[in-house]
């Protein structure tokens, strides 16, 4: 699940849309895609927001995979993306989401957290609770079909936000 890269407000004209990446973000950017191939994170799929600044955060975080722009992404709930979620094929092995908060974090906290208290407070936790930054990318693993997946089911196994990663 990654958050779009720092969108630009230079132009408050344009449509929300139509928003670039702003400097900072592109910066993010490179970061990030050092990141995935440093991490390994190889997708067979990636679904991506029509929106500009997600389009621009997949060119260049550039993982490989089969790239799906889907125009209903870019206002889509959490909702709508598990829905998304639960309709890839079983043939696919990994899915990157390129989204919008707040739907990526509630998406993010519902399918490793559930709703209920946690007996023992899983890693990351608190920071994904707290904060899905622009550039935020979260990675979760399940056991289950996609058309199975539910809230409760994943596990996050990493989180990464790029002040971690560098200076941008």
């Amino acid at each position: 699940m990654l958050r779009h890269a720092k969108s630009s407000w230079d132009d408050p004209g344009l449509p929300d849309h139509e928003r670039p990446l702003a400097p900072r973000g592109q910066r993010a950017v490179k970061l990030l895609a050092q990141h995935v191939r440093e991490a390994r994170i190889d997708p067979d799929l990636v679904l991506c927001s029509s929106a500009r600044r997600t389009q621009e955060t997949l060119e260049g975080v550039a993982p490989p995979g089969e790239r799906s722009i889907e125009p209903e992404l870019y206002s889509a709930s959490a909702e709508d993306w598990l829905e998304r979620l639960r309709g890839v094929p079983d043939k696919v092995e990994s899915v990157m989401v390129v989204g919008h908060n707040p739907a990526l974090q509630i998406l993010v906290v519902h399918l490793a957290f559930d709703d209920g208290p946690p007996t023992v407070e899983p890693p990351y936790l608190s920071d994904v609770q707290g904060k899905f930054p622009t550039g935020a990318l979260a990675t979760l693993t399940f056991d289950c079909s996609w058309a199975e997946l539910r809230p409760g089911q994943a596990r996050l196994v990493a989180y990464v936000r790029p002040k971690q990663l560098g200076r941008n």
